[in-house]
């Protein structure tokens, strides 16, 4: 095992870490009296944020600590093409870009969960509205800051072995075992906590900005570096020392001439992540039909241009422009680190036992602009739920925003606390991204059909909601589910068929949505498509989206440009110049195509939203 030596951080490193902490914190209170306003400004900047820093923050927000320890254990596992498992993503992400964020900038929702009493009507959708609150902002939300939190405990563990808090090694708080690498994450999760009450979505989201350039930067010197060593010896020397299989981007079946199952990712596999994954399951940053923090960053937009620009830019910056410098380092772990338990942990000692001073303190510091990136958008994104959609929605409905910015604040540092304490009870973050795909199969579905049918109710979402965890559950209390039981991504085929018909069963089997709730939608966000004919012909002088084609051809061409733009760039690092070529002809003539569509269609609609976001309260009253 290849071990040239244990960095401890010298004082330059040190100081390049402390730099970024008094940054953050100085933006945080640049901001402070902003956040404070009111809601609009505490959770969406006051609606008025531009493309390029709403797209870099979602992909800040996606660069997480925990992100490249599990893109090397893909990596370790099925060869580069394990990352289809969120490479698949993007398909979902360009249905967002064109069908959906002008959509969500004119809803003029403050949260995506709120949208579910624009939508629909009745108690129903007060319940749905509720249940989703809690579910997504409090019980998945901490989940996902539990795993982040652990992926910072690995690294700290990885680069200060044997650490002590104040000569201890562990704690013990309530009968909880916390060791010291833990209490640090502790630490740190406070810091972020006060960071994000005192500055808002403003402070969270040009903040993001910085931590992207460290984080990116960071990692790319880190990629250049390791496959320059002299046990690595460039990427032909990293070519050499691998199975061919290891660098291919589709799936390989089979096995080696010699017999020997070779690294790669199945058929079954990649055709789930291909085929179902994208539009049928919920995850954080990749909900069918936006959601969840993309929603709120698209809700911040100045206008619907800005909204889909920003969408644009994540998912070029999200695919192209993040990837590799992991995947390099990944492939180079799997060199120097042939045999770890861990494989997640490559990463980090490849980062530990590479960089020389200097350069180690600005990576650990871009590693900390990750994780603080993610978590204070996750803690804002979840507050906004808890406070927006459950307390002013069911407890104190009638208050000033004074109170409800304070409830925010409150709410985000228990949040943040809460987290850490999951973050205790968890032992692994391996198969957290298949639970939370499988816990929402089917699920994504009426995520996009509720936009464009207006058939689908209430009823539709809370089925397809519960179904898919009602079916884990049965798994995890050892029921006999056939198909359910099968590993991830091949049970996603049974959770989402199941899921789908009984959703569809209850859409029928229950009455539409109040005919007024429908015209009150139809009117405000205009969506197009026969999926709204019988409203169309009702309310003739609005004029909606029109046919769904011309978004459905730029759809292509955007997933066409990304997909073009990633493999091109992977083959031009591994010398296939042919290749190269092909993707830079077929990327250019997609993004030619965009540059004319888009051109035409100008998307200059600014849709004022300022008298919604004040008569919030009384709209909701009359629920």
């Amino acid at each position: 095992m290849y071990r040239k030596m244990v960095s401890t951080l010298t004082t330059l490193d040190w100081i390049l870490v402390a730099s970024y902490f008094v940054f953050a914190l100085s933006i945080a209170l640049y901001f402070y009296s902003r956040a404070g306003k009111n809601t609009t400004e505490f959770f969406l900047s006051g609606r008025n944020m531009p493309w390029w820093i709403i797209g870099t923050s979602m992909v800040a927000t996606t660069f997480a600590a925990d992100t490249p320890l599990a893109v090397t254990e893909m990596v370790a596992l099925d060869g580069i093409a394990g990352n289809w498992l969120w490479w698949n993503f993007l398909m979902g992400g360009m249905l967002t870009v064109f069908f959906f964020a002008r959509l969500w900038r004119r809803s003029g929702v403050l949260t995506d969960v709120e949208f579910i009493e624009l939508r629909y009507a009745g108690k129903q959708a007060a319940w749905l509205r509720g249940i989703k609150a809690i579910y997504f902002g409090l019980l998945m939300n901490i989940i996902i800051l539990g795993w982040v939190s652990l992926a910072m405990e690995s690294i700290f563990n990885v680069l200060f072995p044997g650490m002590t808090l104040f000569g201890q090694e562990a704690f013990n708080f309530l009968g909880i075992h916390i060791s010291a690498p833990l209490l640090l994450v502790g630490f740190l999760i406070i810091f972020v906590g006060f960071f994000s009450l005192i500055s808002g979505l403003w402070g969270v989201a040009v903040t993001d900005i910085f931590q992207f350039v460290i984080a990116l930067g960071g990692t790319i010197v880190l990629a250049v570096y390791a496959v320059n060593i002299p046990e690595i010896g460039g990427i032909a020397g990293l070519q050499e020392k691998l199975p061919p299989e290891t660098f291919q981007f589709l799936p390989t079946i089979g096995q080696t001439a010699e017999g020997v199952a070779v690294l790669s990712l199945s058929f079954g596999a990649f055709a789930a992540y291909f085929g179902v994954q994208w539009w049928s399951s919920w995850y954080p940053g990749a909900e069918p039909g936006g959601g969840g923090y993309v929603a709120q960053r698209i809700m911040s937009a100045k206008d619907e241009k800005h909204a889909l620009f920003a969408t644009l830019w994540f998912n070029i910056a999200h695919y192209c422009l993040r990837p590799w410098p992991w995947i390099i380092v990944a492939l180079v772990s799997l060199v120097l680190y042939p045999n770890l338990a861990d494989s997640r942990e490559g990463f980090v000692l490849v980062m530990r036992d590479v960089l020389p001073p200097g350069l180690l303190g600005l990576l650990f510091a871009a590693f900390l602009a990750a994780f603080t990136s993610t978590f204070a958008a996750h803690l804002n994104w979840g507050t906004s739920y808890l406070v927006n959609d459950f307390w002013r929605r069911f407890i104190k409905p009638d208050e000033d925003e004074k109170h409800y910015v304070f409830v925010s604040r409150v709410v985000t540092f228990l949040l943040a606390i809460l987290a850490f304490f999951v973050t205790t009870q968890l032992s692994t973050i391996r198969e957290a991204w298949g639970l939370v795909l499988t816990a929402s199969g089917g699920l994504g579905l009426v995520l996009i059909l509720r936009w464009y049918w207006w058939r689908i109710n209430a009823w539709s979402e809370l089925a397809a909601s519960l179904t898919p965890i009602f079916l884990v559950v049965l798994v995890l209390l050892g029921v006999p589910v056939p198909g359910i039981q099968d590993p991830f991504p091949m049970n996603l085929y049974y959770v989402v068929a199941i899921t789908t018909v009984i959703w569809l069963l209850v859409t029928f089997l229950t009455k539409p949505t109040d005919h007024k709730k429908l015209t009150l939608f139809f009117r405000k966000v205009r969506p197009g498509g026969p999926g709204w004919k019988p409203l169309q012909e009702e309310n003739p002088d609005i004029e909606d989206d029109g046919e769904l084609m011309p978004l459905l051809y730029n759809w292509v061409a955007g997933v066409v440009l990304v997909y073009m733009a990633l493999f091109g760039f992977g083959h031009f690092l591994f010398g296939n110049y042919g290749s190269f070529a092909m993707c830079l002809v077929a990327g250019l003539l997609a993004l030619g195509y965009l540059y004319w569509d888009l051109s035409k269609r100008g998307f200059d609609t600014i849709i004022e939203v300022e008298d919604f976001d004040h008569k919030r309260d009384a709209s909701e009253a009359g629920q």
